[in-house]
Order: C-alpha cells, then sequence, then structure tokens
C-alpha cells in the first residue's frame, strides 16, 4: 500500500455518500469523456439497490469530505450454475497512480467472495467489470487480478433531426406504452429474451423497479408489441434518460435501455418496426439523440440492426470476468 493510499479514510459506502458519489463521477467524466453525467438523485439510486450490500460489499477512499475512489458490489438474489457478482467503482483524476484503484479492486473480489458465500455457496462464483475499452490503465490493473475479457459492446448514436426511415409494423402487431398495467410484460420479456445470455441475470421485480422504472425512466417513450389475435406480448423497447447528461451537454439523449423481441416473433421485421416507431416518438417528444448499447456478438444480429436504423458506433464497452 502506498503512503498516500494509506493516509486516506476508509469506510464503506452509506446512504449519505450520493452527493460525494456524483461529484466523484462527474470529475472522472470531465477527463475520461464518456458522455455520463450524475446528478445526487442518480448515484442515491444505486446506493439504495436492494441487492447492493453496502457494510459488506463496498468501499470509498476519502480524502476530507472529498471521495478520492469507490467500489461497489452487487449480487444475484437468483442464480443458477454461477452466480456473478458485478463490481463498479472508479478513482478521481487527481488520486490515480497512487495504488488506490489496485486497493479497491482488491477489496471487491473479497466482498464478492464474501457475498457469494452468504448468498450462493454451492454455486460458481464470477466477478464482472463493464467499463469502456478506453479507460486508461484499466486493462492492466484487471488482468494483474486475473480478470479476462469476455464481451464487447458497442455504444451507438443517431440524431433524431435525420430522416427516420418508415418501417411497417408487422401484420397482427401493434405498439402501445408503457403503461402499470403491462409493467410486469415489459419485465417478463427482458428475462426470456436475454435468458441464454449468461452475463444479464433474470431481473427481479425489486430489481426492476430500482434499476429501470426509477427517475431516469422514460415511459412515454417506452413501447410494447403486442399480439393483436391472441394478446400476446411479443417485444418491447424501453427508454432512459439522464437530466444530469442533457444538463452538461445541452443535448437531451433518449437512451434505448432494452430492446427485446420475444423468439416466435424475430426475423419477421418485429424489432425494426419497433425501434422505427420508439425514433419517431423521441424525435416528437423532443430529445435530439438516440443512444443504443449493442451486443458485438448478439446472435440476432443487433448491430445490424442498429444501423440499418441510422446509427453509427461510437464507444466499445468491455465486459470483464475473474472465474474463481
Amino acid at each position: 500500500m502506498s503512503e498516500e493510499s494509506s493516509s486516506l479514510t476508509w469506510r464503506p459506502l452509506t446512504r449519505d455518500d450520493a452527493k460525494a458519489s456524483a461529484d466523484l463521477l462527474n470529475a472522472m467524466e470531465s477527463v475520461d469523456g464518456f458522455g455520463e453525467y450524475y446528478e445526487e438523485e442518480d448515484t442515491l439510486q444505486e446506493l439504495i439497490d436492494p441487492y447492493t450490500d453496502l457494510e459488506r460489499g463496498s468501499l470509498a477512499a476519502f480524502d476530507g469530505d472529498v471521495m478520492a475512489g469507490f467500489m461497489t458490489t452487487r449480487y444475484q438474489p437468483v442464480a443458477e450454475e454461477v452466480h456473478r457478482v458485478v463490481m463498479d467503482g472508479g478513482v478521481a483524476p487527481g488520486y490515480r497512480r497512487r495504488g488506490i484503484g489496485s486497493r479497491l479492486l482488491k477489496a471487491g473480489v473479497a466482498a464478492a467472495g464474501e457475498l457469494h458465500a452468504r448468498h450462493h455457496p454451492a454455486l460458481r462464483l464470477a466477478v464482472d467489470v463493464h467499463k469502456p475499452e478506453s479507460l486508461a490503465g484499466l486493462a492492466e490493473l484487471l488482468r494483474s487480478r486475473g480478470f479476462a475479457p469476455v464481451h464487447y459492446y458497442q455504444r451507438m448514436e443517431r440524431l433524431l433531426g435525420d430522416a427516420i426511415p418508415d418501417a411497417a409494423m408487422p401484420a397482427g402487431l401493434r405498439a402501445e406504452p408503457w403503461s402499470e398495467r403491462n409493467d410486469e410484460e415489459f419485465r417478463l420479456i427482458r428475462n426470456e429474451a436475454f435468458k441464454d445470455d449468461k452475463l444479464r441475470a433474470p431481473m427481479t421485480a425489486d430489481s426492476w423497479r430500482s434499476k429501470i422504472t426509477n427517475q431516469t425512466f422514460r415511459p412515454a417513450a417506452s413501447f410494447l408489441l403486442r399480439d393483436e389475435a391472441s394478446g400476446a406480448p411479443a417485444g418491447m423497447l424501453v427508454t432512459m434518460s439522464w437530466d444530469a447528461d442533457t444538463a452538461a451537454t445541452g443535448i437531451r439523449d433518449a437512451r434505448f435501455m432494452f430492446v427485446a423481441t420475444m423468439p416466435d416473433y424475430r426475423r419477421r421485421g418485429a424489432a425494426g418496426a419497433l425501434i422505427g416507431h420508439a425514433l419517431r416518438a423521441a424525435a416528437e417528444q423532443g430529445y435530439d439523440r438516440a443512444v443504443v448499447e449493442a451486443d458485438s456478438a448478439s446472435p440476432v444480429g443487433a448491430f445490424g440492426l442498429y444501423e440499418r436504423a441510422g446509427f453509427a458506433p461510437k464507444l466499445r464497452f468491455v465486459s470483464w470476468a475473474l472465474e474463481v
């Protein structure tokens, strides 16, 4: 441990750290430039996540009242075969290269092990980290602890001032906006569509409320596809938007967090029509840009689907994993 690192105050995070967390993340953004800004309400949402055990699974370094770095871990309430604990964190630009990141990573792996022992001791453990590929020094740090890259994702963007191509809705399907009545269908479609993706655990109702239908959720730009004959849900698109991003950049983004179709409705043009429908709605509602994150190895060709809808790649993310 470096002398500078040991001179800091180290303790688990609490809900009262939301403002300091937002300040740290915004300081990181000013240097790293990934297009992600935060308000206190945004970071508080992360701190009150029902599956983030702050006492056992977090650690932060403070220099007085300033947060120099942090680490959080999030366990899965339900898991099969492999329990995947997601780790997040960062170090403020002025405190980098002092050993803080290394200490936080080591603590995160240890915390993941403790959470695993409490919740799913009979399963195998994997610790996941999802970060932009261009984050300086991250790859070397993760490799030094045994992490390996396992998946790649591409952030793609589309300006909404451009002409939006018309994609006819397949016969027998209709789009309806999100409502409290169909909310549970959104969640079930998400879980069914990604059930074979080992990096996306099923979302419980609590997790859905915490992660999705919070203050960043935009119901008017979120849509469910329904089979008119059977009434069955066929697909969905969830839109979220961060006010902090708009305030910092002047650009109002519609982030398509989930775009999913049920297996029986794939390869029929449903996803393309749903994206086109959401793009037009977002433009009409005053959004300036649409943003998605595409799985580079998607079995249903997500990258090409978004390209055809006018999206262009901007930033690549890497999912790293430590199999324990």
